[in-house]
């Protein structure tokens, strides 16, 4: 999968789309997810130009790292999940049903998810 600058993530950071904003910083935006899952689900997105996750941890700077993940954790605080725990998931790849080609993390919470996925029969 190859970066598109046209991907629903960048037009949402050029503006181009709404989105119902949660947290932004210099490294990351954080919003609702269109589609929710949980009680509690949104989206946290670097600003850079990264298709998943193995392309953020091999290209992106140590700030963008560490901005992003101090993000996804200042969200979480921001949307009072702390105390009662959350999810955070992030897809990479084909296998993993990833969607869009641009790094996202899903925060879930809000209530009790269940296991992390379901056992496979045999």
């Amino acid at each position: 999968m190859s970066y598109d600058d046209n991907n629903v993530f960048a037009r949402i950071l050029r503006g181009e789309l709404p989105c119902r904003k949660v947290y932004e910083d210099d490294h990351a935006l954080a919003f609702h997810d269109i589609n929710p899952l949980a009680p509690v689900h949104v989206l946290v997105i670097p600003k850079g130009r990264y298709v998943d996750m193995s392309d953020f941890t091999e290209n992106a700077s140590d700030a963008e790292i560490a901005g992003f993940f101090r993000a996804v954790g200042r969200t979480a605080e921001r949307l009072g999940l702390k105390e009662g725990g959350y999810r955070v998931l992030s897809n990479c790849g084909r296998d993993a049903n990833q969607e869009v080609p641009h790094l996202h993390v899903h925060i879930f919470g809000g209530a009790n998810l269940g296991p992390m996925l379901r056992r496979r029969d045999g």
